[in-house]
């Protein structure tokens, strides 16, 4: 490949020989083995593995052809600091000032140095006119402990990650509140979404998370921004993508995951992740089941409450938008046979994209009936609740990590196909909800709460899932590791 490799003298390989000494001799041996005088020498050590070609390539550019003698690679530390001076401890400042207001204080990277030959000598590469190239910390980090070992290495494997996703009443909130999930997790990578700006609802819910958000139009306009950003990891959380598209956007990313997909590009795309789906897919990189369901860390603190033989709490919850609007069914049900339910305490959680007031639903505090809108505090609701109504999407899985007896209604047909909410794993699936009336709903919760030894043993079941640890398992697919 055209490099010469020079052995140092047992002369310049002692504990305390400097770098210059050693450059220099290398420089002077390189000259008489290529008969040739070099105009430049750049200086680079093992120990900064983070610089990019591209910030080398441009400290060259600035420095070639330039009056500069020595280019330092450096980074911009502003900091109050101080000094011994004898027996007294001085400060290297005037004046105290919040960090982004302090002076620009360079510190020498070991990423590189740049000099003209003429500069070098046994004992130096600094000329008459030094100037300084400014890299960030993660290029100019500099290994000399284990623990920047450890840093430069989590630095070299972060990687940029785009999440696809859209949100809103009609497509419930349950992609965004997933890629969401996930992003948190990775936040040692650099994470970005891309929204579709006619959903609105989930573009909000994105920014207020304090991601980067990308709005797009359309599916051509996805095409143009990847290209553009250029993610190493795409994540599609979107349903029923098609072949050629997958194809198109994996000209430009290095590996592309989708969730809850049905389509044709699976075919194409690097994993799918199905956890909804129980059923066994023969493509080795597709991955079904509960083991695969990704909670969010509120639910992963939390564990499950004692069972108790009366039920005192129960939890509903339809999602973020609920579009089959099955509160109200449950709402209503709860509200006309009120002398049934006496002593029992109902939480109805209204998701962020559901308006639980255009829907007339309301707090009854002297029925114990309360609603709360957008909570913040899922898991706390759920971790207290001896009984669940729920629909057949995510909060499933959350319900079965707090091991909480559910009854189960599908919003749609796609949500009926989902095969984990079953009495297999601890919950009475009604199938789908707008087949199911009042009277059949109000039966079979009266049937659930009187009948102990059934949501015992739903209970017993939920306990048993490994589930805690899928979203572990989910990270490791979407960075491309082993699991």
């Amino acid at each position: 490949m055209g490099v010469i490799a020079l052995q140092r003298s047992e002369s310049l390989s002692k504990d305390d020989t400097t770098l210059d000494p050693v450059v220099y001799d290398a420089t002077v041996r390189a000259e008489e083995m290529l008969s040739k005088r070099f105009d430049y020498i750049v200086t680079l050590q093992p120990t900064s593995p983070n610089l990019s070609t591209i910030s080398l390539g441009k400290a060259l550019e600035v420095t070639i052809g330039s009056e500069v003698d020595t280019m330092l690679s450096v980074v911009n530390k502003p900091c109050l600091s101080w000094r011994r001076e004898g027996s007294s401890i001085l400060p290297n400042y005037s004046n105290r000032l919040n960090r982004q207001l302090l002076p620009d204080n360079y510190v020498e990277a070991g990423a590189f140095i740049i000099c003209k030959r003429l500069s070098l000598t046994p004992k130096s590469r600094i000329g008459t006119f030094v100037n300084v190239y400014e890299l960030s910390e993660q290029e100019g980090s500099d290994i000399d402990t284990i623990e920047e070992w450890v840093l430069s290495e989590a630095l070299i494997k972060r990687k940029r990650i785009a999440f696809r996703a859209d949100g809103d009443r009609q497509l419930g909130m349950g992609h965004i509140y997933r890629c969401l999930t996930l992003a948190y997790s990775l936040t040692g990578h650099e994470i970005c979404f891309i929204s579709n700006k006619n959903h609105p609802v989930g573009v909000e819910k994105l920014k207020n998370s304090f991601f980067t958000c990308y709005e797009i139009e359309s599916d051509d306009d996805t095409h143009t921004l990847v290209k553009q950003i250029k993610p190493d990891i795409l994540v599609m959380d979107v349903l029923n993508t098609e072949k050629n598209f997958v194809m198109k956007l994996k000209e430009n990313v290095e590996r592309l995951i989708t969730f809850e997909d049905m389509g044709t590009g699976t075919d194409v795309a690097d994993a799918v992740i199905n956890s909804l789906f129980s059923n066994k897919d023969n493509r080795s990189h597709v991955y079904t089941g509960y083991k695969f369901a990704d909670l969010r860390d509120e639910f992963l603190l939390k564990n499950p409450k004692n069972f108790s033989t009366k039920v005192e709490n129960v939890f509903i919850m339809f999602g973020g938008a609920d579009p089959a609007n099955y509160t109200k069914k449950c709402y209503d049900m709860i509200c006309n046979n009120i002398e049934v339910f006496k002593g029992i305490k109902f939480n109805i959680v209204a998701g962020l994209a559901y308006d639980s007031v255009q829907s007339k639903i309301l707090d009854r505090p002297d029925d114990g009936v309360y609603v709360f809108n957008n909570s913040s505090k899922v898991s706390w609701f759920m971790q207290q609740a001896d009984l669940a109504i729920t629909s057949q999407g995510r909060s499933t899985f959350e319900l079965a990590s707090l091991a909480v007896p559910s009854i189960v209604m599908a919003q749609n047909q796609r949500e009926k196909s989902h095969g984990f909410a079953s009495l297999e794993n601890g919950f009475l699936n009604l199938g789908f909800g707008r087949d199911i009336t009042e009277e059949t709903l109000l039966k079979t919760l009266i049937w659930l709460i009187d009948t102990p030894q059934m949501r015992s043993e739903m209970r017993e079941i939920m306990l048993g899932l490994d589930i805690r640890k899928g979203i572990n398992r989910v990270k490791q697919i979407i960075l491309g590791e082993s699991i």
